[in-house]
């Protein structure tokens, strides 16, 4: 047997300790691989080493900011001057050696462990996933159970796949490499496969776990929070399948229907295992009885471990918070608590939400007739959209994910308030009044803030959401289904999928006869819908685009809205956030560029191209 050096890191404290958790035990140090196969306590460690580096998302980048959403076209956030990494994003201050978005650091407010470094700690653990795949078969004695030795090796190949689609999403193609790495390889022969290439490896190696009888469909216990399961590797063959068939990323070939054939399989199969929607919400006192109050009670609570869950949607969650939203995303406007504003919902995304009778309030093949976004071009077929009254007749979903004028929570009162029903007061001179002042940090530079993640009617002083951030959910899958059966001419079942979605928050179906274009174009304003402030805008909107294309008319220009009070009447006028374009629009930014000097190595290495364009 090989011996190799491996350095393990410490995860979650002392070396071993008395821990019955697989996920809670590490090895520390430098230790042969024998060693490691001698006790089968550490090759548990080793698997739980595969477990690091698993990104937390939401509110955990630098200074409580959600960085990918405040890059999207969703929201903006007022820290735009404040030199913390969105500051470097919007300013385009992006290089291949320094990228605030692939490289966001930590800071007093964010812990080490946290820093993106999107490229290197994915291969890092693809390497160690890797290593355990290979290794564990190599010893028969090394795992305390033997019965457990086929799932800690599914748990590895899901791991590997995710960490593989995670390098995908953010750099597009990445070789396949299905072996750990010795320190003699012939790094000369490595290349970028395709992405299809890799969303296959993805699918295979999801394939091979999801035949491992050990491997649980469900987490149904805290102690073993954050495994991998079937479910998980069924999300990932779909995502993956779904990127791969995306015009960024499919070399000019129509995938869809292989990515619809996979996606639909998945969805099928996470049917049969047990998930559904979460329609019913359980805790009416705290999250009300509004058609959308389930998914608000989803997107704010965590999973629950059970053989029968109150939650059979999430599919995936990480295990020590992420979301963390501190009084409305740090409303400030001086109430108690509260430091700074954060990122805020955009004209862009309020606009996106239809009118309650299924109609869109733009046109969504063209929803605006100028660059900047200050004419809207409306949908005349929508009669209950009423420019001077914009928030009345929406979406149900738009209450849960926006505080906008005149609408009420409850929160600690502070003057001019004197009771805990606030009304929200975003007209200029109102208490909640949005700022375009960019050494202002308390205020919305939108007109708006941001509501969905803020669990509602705390009975503390402080409305607070700590929750697990959730990858992957069932709501999810099924636009994912419905987009590509949609591209695919499956036209019944896209509709019928994302049917099911808006059914839960009380929106009627699609109409029936839509062409293909439109019925794509719905099912694209559904996926913002639904997924706001969950971290699929971003990606979205860059696969949608051919490789020669950009992002100008999502991300160039954003727009708030300002509104005068007259009286009892209001006036409402669009504006630009600011004159200048915000970065991240050009055709480089569709893909993160390779760290400089891992692109300048690979390229003297193997003469070939490494670097994503324009970077």
């Amino acid at each position: 047997m090989k011996k190799y050096t491996l350095i393990l890191m410490i995860f979650a404290g002392a070396l071993f300790g008395g821990c019955t958790d697989v996920l809670d035990r590490a090895p520390d140090g430098l230790l042969q691989m024998d060693e490691i196969l001698s006790d089968p306590l550490r090759v548990e460690a080793l698997l739980n080493a595969c477990y690091n580096q698993i990104p937390r998302k939401g509110y955990v980048y630098w200074f409580f900011d959600p960085l990918v959403v405040a890059c999207s076209d969703d929201g903006w956030s007022s820290d735009d001057a404040a030199d913390q990494s969105v500051t470097g994003c919007y300013n385009d201050n992006n290089t291949a050696a320094k990228h605030w978005l692939r490289d966001w650091p930590a800071d007093n407010h964010t812990p080490a462990t946290y820093n993106a470094a999107y490229w290197e700690r994915s291969w890092q653990q693809i390497h160690l996933c890797s290593q355990f795949i290979e290794l564990i078969d190599q010893e028969t004695t090394a795992v305390s159970e033997p019965a457990n030795r086929g799932r800690f090796k599914a748990e590895a190949k899901v791991l590997r796949a995710f960490f593989y689609m995670e390098l995908v999403k953010w750099f597009g193609r990445v070789p396949v490499i299905e072996g750990s790495v010795s320190y003699d390889a012939d790094f000369t022969t490595y290349r970028r496969d395709s992405v299809a290439k890799v969303a296959r490896f993805i699918v295979k190696e999801c394939t091979e776990a999801l035949a491992e009888p050990m491997l649980p469909w469900r987490i149904d216990n805290s102690a073993d929070a954050m495994r991998t399961t079937k479910a998980l590797a069924c999300a990932l063959k779909a995502n993956a399948m779904l990127f791969a068939a995306s015009p960024l990323h499919n070399d000019g070939l129509n995938l869809w229907e292989e990515a619809y054939q996979e996606i639909s399989n998945s969805v099928q199969l996470l049917k049969a295992n047990g998930y559904e929607l979460f329609t019913a919400c359980t805790n009416q006192a705290g999250f009300g009885t509004g058609p959308a109050a389930a998914l608000r009670q989803l997107v704010c609570n965590n999973a629950d471990y059970s053989a029968t869950p109150r939650d059979k949607e999430t599919i995936f969650q990480v295990r020590d918070g992420g979301t963390f939203v501190w009084h409305i995303g740090y409303i400030g406007c001086d109430h108690p608590n509260t430091y700074k504003c954060g990122t805020c919902p955009t004209q862009e995304l309020v606009d996106a939400f239809e009118t309650i009778d299924g109609k869109p309030v733009l046109d969504l093949a063209k929803p605006y007739l100028d660059e900047r976004h200050l004419q809207p071009n409306y949908n005349r077929d929508n009669t209950l959209y009423d420019p001077n009254n914009p928030y009345e007749n929406r979406d149900p979903r738009f209450a849960e994910y926006v505080l906008y004028n005149g609408v009420h929570i409850e929160m600690e009162p502070k003057a001019p308030f004197t009771s805990w029903d606030i009304e929200i007061q975003t007209y200029m001179g109102g208490a909640h009044e949005p700022s375009w002042d960019i050494n202002n940090r308390t205020h919305s530079r939108t007109g708006y803030y941001h509501y969905k993640m803020v669990t509602p009617k705390s009975s503390n002083a402080i409305q607070i959401n700590n929750s697990n951030w959730k990858y992957y959910r069932l709501g999810g899958l099924l636009l994912d289904l419905a987009e590509a059966a949609a591209e695919a001419g499956h036209f019944a079942e896209a509709a019928a999928a994302a049917n099911e979605v808006r059914a839960r928050s009380g929106m009627p179906d699609l109409p029936a006869g839509l062409s293909k274009e439109d019925l794509i174009l719905r099912i694209r304003n559904e996926r913002r819908i639904e997924l706001a402030w969950e971290e699929n805008r971003y990606f979205d909107l860059r696969r949608w685009q051919t490789p020669d294309g950009d992002l100008s008319a999502t991300c160039k220009y954003f727009t708030a809205m300002q509104i005068e009070k007259n009286g009892s009447n209001y006036t409402y006028t669009r504006r630009s956030i600011r004159e200048n374009p915000r970065g991240g629009w050009q055709n480089k930014d569709l893909l993160l560029p390779l760290p400089f000097d891992e692109a300048s190595n690979l390229e003297a290495v193997t003469q070939t191209k490494w670097q994503n364009p324009g970077w």
